[in-house]
């Protein structure tokens, strides 16, 4: 085994004390160039890697960021982690993943547990946990969280205009003709899934077209209950031509509704989702639907959560959705 590298066998051999060359290394205290210089030779030739997690201790620090998802095997929050991961690639700190599984008592162990570990940040991807623990977290740990807007913290929260993008998706179902549109929503207990739904109604209301509440299924953003909630709509007997759907996995779940029914997309029914997930592009037909920069917004976070750690304000840019027109929707004949 090869012998490990420290600041003492760089000092003996640059010439120079242990301290100078902490202090080269740290950067946070100038030294005479000429020491400088013979510090960092030796750093090259020896191939010196410093422990960072033992130099985050000695300040203080862990290096670990917490990061608190829901499911890790979603492709939407897989999307943002990858984001996330990019965004701390190259630096200091590694993420510490923890799930949620949208169970509030699940959540609150997941904080926990990465509170726990000492991270020097936390960004949160909240599906159910109650607004005021994330508040009193905020007060502890530097916070960004994704999804959410949270009164008190709003310049550390990262969201887009789910009712606006909503109400886009829906009105692009209106241009094409269809006056009978359903929507599989999100859970009632997720606000983003609670703004899409507005965004519906809104875009109906702003058409003239009246609000049926037979026409509108709950869902958990899973694609087996996508394939639930279309049967529940056809238990019900009402007339749809068309399904605006809150996330693309329940929208492929109602694409298999349908195809078992004999049912053709979009002949017959048309669809559009929301979210734009890598299978989008390649179901059976190409999905409609609303993107939004997942990869992203993870990268984004990761770049804020730094800023605060650092005692610098958070940048949290503005991200717009788009509707990506594919082959699901058509007009109404």
């Amino acid at each position: 085994m090869s012998k490990t590298i420290t600041i003492h066998d760089i000092a003996r051999e640059a010439g120079v004390s242990s301290s100078t060359v902490s202090r080269v290394l740290s950067g946070a205290v100038p030294v005479a160039p000429h020491k400088r210089a013979a510090v960092l030779a030796i750093v090259n030739k020896l191939q010196y890697r410093p422990n960072v997690i033992a130099q985050g201790l000695a300040r203080g620090r862990t290096a670990a960021i917490g990061v608190m998802t829901q499911s890790i095997a979603s492709p939407y929050y897989g999307g943002i982690l990858r984001g996330i991961e990019q965004g701390l690639a190259g630096g200091d700190y590694h993420p510490v993943f923890a799930s949620g599984n949208w169970r509030t008592e699940e959540e609150l162990a997941a904080l926990d547990l990465l509170s726990g570990r000492r991270v020097d940040g936390l960004i949160v991807l909240p599906g159910v946990i109650p607004d005021n623990h994330l508040l009193r977290v905020a007060k502890e740990l530097p916070l960004v969280v994704i999804g959410r807007s949270i009164a008190g913290i709003e310049q550390q929260c990262l969201c887009i205009d789910d009712i606006l993008a909503a109400q886009q998706a829906t009105s692009y179902l209106i241009d094409l003709g269809h006056r009978r549109i359903a929507h599989i929503a999100g859970p009632a207990t997720h606000q983003d899934a609670l703004n899409r739904l507005a965004g519906y109604t809104r875009a109906l209301e702003s058409a003239g077209l009246p609000i049926d509440k037979q026409l509108i299924v709950n869902g958990d953003y899973t694609e087996q209950s996508g394939l639930l909630a279309l049967q529940a709509l056809f238990s019900r007997g009402v007339m749809f031509t068309a399904i605006f759907i809150a996330n693309d996995q329940m929208a492929y779940g109602a694409r298999l509704g349908l195809y078992r029914r004999g049912i053709r997309v979009p002949e017959d029914v048309s669809l559009v989702g929301f979210d734009d997930l890598l299978a989008s592009a390649y179901t059976t037909p190409p999905l409609t639907t609303v993107r939004q920069p997942i990869f992203d917004i993870g990268s984004a976070a990761a770049q804020a959560i730094l800023d605060l750690i650092e005692q610098r304000p958070a940048r949290l840019p503005d991200f717009a959705t788009e509707l990506i027109i594919r082959e699901s929707a058509v007009l109404r004949r």
